[in-house]
């Protein structure tokens, strides 16, 4: 049978392959996630950065529609997607790691909470009654190992990356990163590449350049929230986003 063959019958319960050996709903979210604004994840010798755009409705509160999104003290999560799903499963990391420190001592490794995550993500394709998750999120943190950026599928895959992203401007973003990422940058490097790859995304769809740019420094393992007049200045200096 086509690999295009029509769905039919085989989209109508998340349980049930088709011919082919897929599972249209998982596409069908993954369609979504593609859809959404664009996210992305750097890993740098000295830490790691998440980024992704950030479209406001006129009327909207600005700090109301953030996509990127506090763990723990050395881990964020950037979200693409049904933004009440992913509420869901950020309730879930954030406990997670509040309950490894209180049984372990010590702060939960990033890919611990990322696996934990997408356990909850796959149970969800193979249960009659429910739907996948319509989101893909992209983890990054600094752990006793290093610094980690994983990226994460609707149907509950992941895996380790140096540069990831995810979104509508995926595309235009990866073939930034695919030329200029280098895995001994330092952090300040890799944040004007962040900038950079979210403002050509967002100017190859003529849309308005307004991001969000987090880091996490490898000395401190503390995840910071960079203002707007310091990502507006990357800007201004890399040339982009007028």
């Amino acid at each position: 049978m086509s690999l295009f063959a029509a769905p039919g019958a085989y989209d109508r319960a998340i349980t049930v392959f088709s011919p082919d050996g897929r599972l249209f709903q998982v596409e069908y979210a993954m369609e979504l996630v593609n859809r959404g604004a664009t996210i992305l994840g750097i890993k740098c010798r000295e830490g790691v950065v998440l980024g992704a755009e950030e479209t406001v409705d006129p009327l909207e509160e600005a700090r109301s529609s953030w996509k990127i999104f506090k763990i723990d003290d050395h881990i964020g999560v950037a979200i693409v997607g049904l933004s009440s799903d992913a509420r869901i499963l950020i309730d879930q990391a954030r406990i997670h790691a509040q309950s490894n420190k209180l049984t372990y001592d010590e702060p939960i490794d990033v890919e611990v909470v990322t696996k934990r995550i997408c356990d909850i993500k796959q149970l969800y394709t193979q249960h009659a009654g429910v739907r996948p998750f319509g989101v893909s999120m992209i983890f990054g943190g600094v752990d006793k190992i290093g610094g980690h950026v994983f990226g994460t599928h609707p149907s509950g895959t992941y895996r380790g990356y140096k540069a990831r992203t995810e979104g509508a401007g995926r595309e235009t973003a990866f073939n930034v990163l695919k030329e200029e990422h280098r895995e001994e940058m330092r952090l300040e490097e890799a944040t004007k590449l962040a900038v950079k790859c979210l403002t050509k995304a967002l100017e190859e769809r003529q849309l308005p350049p307004r991001i969000k740019i987090a880091v996490i420094p490898s000395a401190t393992k503390k995840l910071e929230m960079l203002s707007d007049d310091k990502i507006e200045g990357f800007m201004k200096e890399l040339g982009v986003g007028k």
